[in-house]
């Protein structure tokens, strides 16, 4: 079987190995910043580096949440401890171990789902009020179909909360050092670069990396029936260069229509 069948088993290896080595999004929440969040004290981050405004969620208790692509233990157990009950959908079983360690120390219960976000969802229709979905449709070739299944599972008058990668990365050969070189044409998809470009990637530990247009990804959501309310964008917060000179990221919050 060739990378283009199995890439996104390379892509769930390739985070299995960064979350055992402790990346910084495979590293949960302290006891303390749960506490905090009982307290009605928390910030959660969708983006890198800026927090996600409170009122894009509005009240969480009792809210169904699904975080798609989002173990690690960060920011299902804040919205766990603020009422929510929530479920996480990941390709990495690492990451949905972090999930289950949080839940453990505090003492709650989590559902996590092991899967593939390029299959159909395996959730009914219309079981959930939100999904958060954090930078990942990078390490997926099509988008249009992670859209209609977020569709698809949302209540109506459910929220969608997603982060994505606005090309810049995929642009650029950023080594952290100047001048900044423009590597690839976008949107930028490996696959279609043939195998041996793919495999120098994942020989590098990259995994297999997709960018994607705005046509994908905003258009993408409205494709599917969603309506879009905000937006922002963010910046890597430490490494490269690239940080330096544009945001790298778009964070969106979209609803279905009642």
């Amino acid at each position: 079987m060739g990378i283009r069948e199995n890439y996104t088993k390379l892509n769930a290896e390739t985070w299995d190995k960064w979350a055992e080595d402790g990346i910084e999004w495979s590293i949960p929440i302290s006891h303390e910043m749960y506490e905090a969040a009982l307290r009605g004290e928390w910030k959660v981050f969708l983006t890198p580096s800026k927090r996600m405004p409170r009122e894009w969620l509005g009240r969480i208790e009792g809210l169904k949440i699904l975080g798609l692509a989002s173990g690690g233990g960060q920011q299902m157990p804040l919205f766990t401890a603020m009422g929510a009950v929530c479920t996480v959908f990941d390709n990495s079983k690492v990451q949905l171990e972090r999930e289950h360690e949080v839940a453990l120390r505090e003492g709650y219960q989590i559902r996590t789902v092991k899967g593939d976000m390029t299959q159909r969802l395996p959730f009914e229709d219309a079981c959930f009020d939100v999904v958060f979905h954090p930078i990942s449709n990078c390490y997926i070739e099509d988008v249009f179909h992670v859209w209609r299944e977020c569709y698809r599972v949302l209540k109506k008058g459910g929220v969608l909360l997603a982060n994505f990668d606005n090309g810049m990365n995929f642009l650029f050969d950023d080594d952290g050092t100047l001048p900044l070189v423009a590597k690839n044409k976008l949107p930028y998809n490996p696959l279609q670069q043939g195998e041996e470009a793919c495999r120098q990637m994942v020989e590098k530990g990259e995994g297999i990396q997709f960018s994607h247009s705005l046509e994908e990804n905003i258009g993408g959501q409205l494709a599917a029936g969603f309506r879009l309310t905000n937006l922002y964008e963010d910046r890597d917060r430490e490494w490269g260069v690239v940080r330096a000179y544009t945001p790298q990221y778009i964070a969106t919050r979209a609803v279905k229509p009642l």
